[in-house]
């Protein structure tokens, strides 16, 4: 059954009509004297726990009603009832110009802005359904290499000292315990520990310290603690005291042994072995699979040329040769067409002349005219060092040897070391967004891409619309042991799933960014959201969530606010009335 609610209005635009779908229930939302904007004194008495929709025409008052007066207040209050500390940091908040009102509950609006700025969200982000598959894969998601695609397989002590042994004699090894990775503290009582049980060294964010000294480190940053376990020069007869070392290191850890090797002449290299998960093939180690591997928002699982954003900013040969009608010599290059004077050390330009010379043409000759080997090399360099020739100003010259690093690279060291601001905005000019290369932007590293279930990775999952991704989690047939460890996360992922199909975003994906929906998306994904939290005895105010909805899923967003109202909330919504 429905009712509405009429108020006689003193003009044509200022008379909202209240249409409420009732259910059963004794207490009620009382505003007395709402005189916000351009409400007259409108007093009306509200059913908690029902749907109710407020309609009327465009400036009758609409918004001014359910947000700025009902959902104002309700904000306000809740704000007033933290502490005086939670306070400060919220600010304060006006109360709107209304009498009083009487039954508000905590409220929170659901409106048609942006979800959000930020480049690295995504709708499986805000939605927490991303969060889920981390765990999942975490859990039950079987490991390959990324180099040979087999699936990772645990590894013995012996299996990691012969690894170890294969290094030339002499090499100088570092034997580590990993016992704290990226996680906050002090960890005063772990130095402490480690120098009782008669550990010399530590290693503390990539530094040796010694633990005879006072070890003060940031309790508020992120650190990694390794204990020094023995310092090795390999060598015949030293694969017993290798192997006492590597077990006493799996044993502190539970399975994990850092290495620091330095090869005679050579660089100081930093590995880790597994005695969970190794490639046996390739000779690599991985470690044990953790939520945070899969989180493109951490180190420890974002790729690491991207940072996890999937695409990098990089200069665009299309804007620092904008016209190729122009030869170099004519200032094709952009950021040179300024300096090409006299007054210019000339030393690029002459590298240029020089490659261009030497492949038969002449630095008059127009960029369109030169063959696109002979151009890539002129903008992004060559491995091969050449003989160059530079004359100075008085005639001189003088002839040297280099490798010729390329205009772009050029542009991208000036960029990076730059101080001065007006470089680099003009620089930014001449930089667009390209797909990461290196994970083509799935934003994680090649070892968490490599983990699948059913034989998708976790970027490939979240490349799939919402209602395949679906579908594929409704048809996974999870192993006993497995059915065991994900039973409860798989649940929630129907779950979550299901509400963005049922507010009619089944064609999402969730690896989309936030950045490019729309409000009414945004503001459906919010609401599906806030279904799953399954918060009971709020207060939601909804602005116009039906816009841009096809009649089949508005009967579907229908069912959804009444699920909404059904956890025990109450539901305003505000329509236009057309």
């Amino acid at each position: 059954m429905r009712k509405a609610i009429h108020f006689p209005p003193k003009d044509p635009y200022a008379a909202p009509v209240i249409s409420i779908a009732p259910r059963h229930g004794l207490e009620h939302i009382i505003v007395k004297g709402a005189r916000e904007h351009n409400l007259k004194n409108i007093d009306l008495t509200l059913p908690r726990n029902q749907l109710i929709v407020i309609t009327g025409l465009s400036g009758s008052g609409k918004s001014s009603l359910a947000f700025d007066t009902i959902y104002a207040e309700g904000q306000r209050r809740y704000v007033e009832s933290l502490s005086s500390y939670a306070r400060q940091f919220l600010g304060q908040m006006e109360k709107p110009d209304v009498d009083y009102i009487e039954g508000m509950s905590p409220a929170i609006s659901i409106d048609q802005k942006s979800t959000s700025r930020n480049p690295r969200s995504t709708v499986g982000t805000v939605t927490e359904i991303y969060d889920y598959l981390r765990l999942l894969y975490a859990r039950i998601g079987q490991p390959h290499c990324p180099s040979c695609g087999r699936p990772i397989t645990p590894q013995t002590a012996e299996q990691i000292v012969d690894q170890m042994l294969e290094r030339p004699e002499g090499t100088r090894v570092q034997i580590l315990a990993p016992m704290v990775r990226g996680r906050k503290g002090e960890y005063q009582k772990l130095f402490e520990q480690a120098q009782k049980d008669g550990y010399a060294r530590v290693r503390v964010d990539g530094a040796i310290r010694e633990l005879r000294d006072k070890i003060a480190i940031d309790k508020k940053r992120k650190h990694t603690v390794e204990i020094v376990i023995d310092r090795i020069v390999l060598k015949p007869d030293i694969r017993k005291r290798l192997t006492d070392s590597v077990e006493t290191a799996l044993k502190l850890t539970q399975g994990l042994v850092g290495a620091l090797v330095q090869a005679p002449g050579g660089r100081e290299e930093e590995i880790t072995f597994s005695e969970k998960f190794a490639c046996v093939e390739c000779g690599l180690s991985f470690d044990e699979l953790a939520p945070r591997m899969f989180s493109f928002n951490s180190p420890y699982g974002a790729c690491p040329d991207c940072t996890g954003l999937g695409a990098r900013i990089e200069f665009d040969p299309r804007l620092v040769i904008p016209d190729r009608n122009k030869s170099f010599r004519e200032g094709a290059v952009v950021p040179w067409s300024k300096n090409l004077s006299p007054g210019m050390n000339p030393f690029y330009v002459q590298q240029v002349e020089t490659i261009i010379r030497e492949a038969g043409y002449k630095l008059d000759t127009p960029v369109k005219k030169l063959p696109q080997e002979l151009l890539d090399i002129i903008l992004y360099g060559e491995d091969e060092k050449r003989d160059f020739r530079f004359r100075t100003k008085s005639g001189n010259y003088w002839e040297y040897e280099s490798q010729y690093k390329g205009i772009i690279p050029n542009l991208q060291r000036r960029f990076e070391e730059t101080s001065s601001e007006w470089v680099k905005e003009e620089l930014e000019k001449l930089q667009t967004s390209v797909t990461c290369p290196t994970c083509k932007g799935a934003r994680l590293r090649p070892e968490s891409l490599a983990v699948t279930i059913g034989g998708l990775s976790i970027a490939q999952l979240t490349a799939l619309p919402v209602d395949r991704a679906l579908q594929f989690v409704e048809q996974f047939e999870p192993t006993e042991r497995e059915e065991q460890i994900a039973r409860q996360i798989l649940k929630e992922l129907r779950a979550r799933l299901g509400f963005l199909v049922n507010v009619g975003l089944e064609y999402l994906t969730l690896d989309r960014s936030a950045t490019t929906l729309s409000g009414g998306e945004a503001q459906r994904i919010r609401l599906a959201t806030q279904i799953g939290s399954s918060l009971v005895g709020v207060l939601y105010v909804l602005d116009e969530p039906s816009i841009g909805l096809h009649q089949r899923d508005n009967e579907r967003l229908i069912r959804t606010l009444h699920r909404l109202r059904d956890l025990g909330n109450t539901v305003l919504v505000v329509e236009q009335d057309e």
